[in-house]
């Protein structure tokens, strides 16, 4: 587009911005997005250990982070939570991003961690999980690298502050 047409686009649009709206809104339609998310929380309790699940559908590495993937209209933050609940029941503080980073093995994917707290409560494991552990980094199993940078990245957070 020639600059002077761009200009006069810009023009158009800072007088009338309303009309933008339902062109994005038909252009989401027709289009599917490029990219799909997920989200995964490093959860940790009052001793300040990270808790780990074992995940029915990751034969190759079970252990990892409790998370999935995003909703249409959610937040990465609002999927940990959701997540946490609907997987371990589990409520959570999400305090802060660790890491985004896109999947080797997935193409068109990002990755999305949280450092969460757990609030008091039960864990009760979905259909999706077979068990879980409170842990400490040098208890670690083999997960998936993101996991495993994740449980890293929270490990030193949490003797920070100790």
């Amino acid at each position: 587009m020639v600059h002077s047409n761009k200009r006069k686009l810009a023009n158009i649009l800072m007088r009338w911005p309303h009309t933008l709206r339902p062109a994005q809104t038909l252009w989401r339609r027709i289009v599917p997005p490029w990219m799909t998310a997920g989200a995964v929380g490093a959860v940790y309790n009052d001793a300040h250990q990270i808790l780990i699940v074992e995940h029915v559908f990751h034969p190759r590495h079970p252990w990892g982070l409790p998370g999935g993937w995003m909703n249409r209209r959610e937040s990465p933050a609002q999927t940990v939570e959701r997540e946490l609940r609907e997987e371990t029941g589990l409520q959570v503080v999400v305090e802060r991003p660790l890491l985004i980073d896109s999947t080797a093995f997935l193409p068109n994917h990002l990755d999305i961690a949280y450092l969460c707290r757990a609030l008091p409560g039960e864990i009760r494991l979905s259909g999706e999980l077979l068990d879980y552990r409170w842990i400490r980094e040098a208890d670690a199993p083999p997960m998936f690298a993101f996991h495993e940078t994740v449980f890293r990245l929270a490990a030193d957070i949490l003797d920070d502050r100790e």
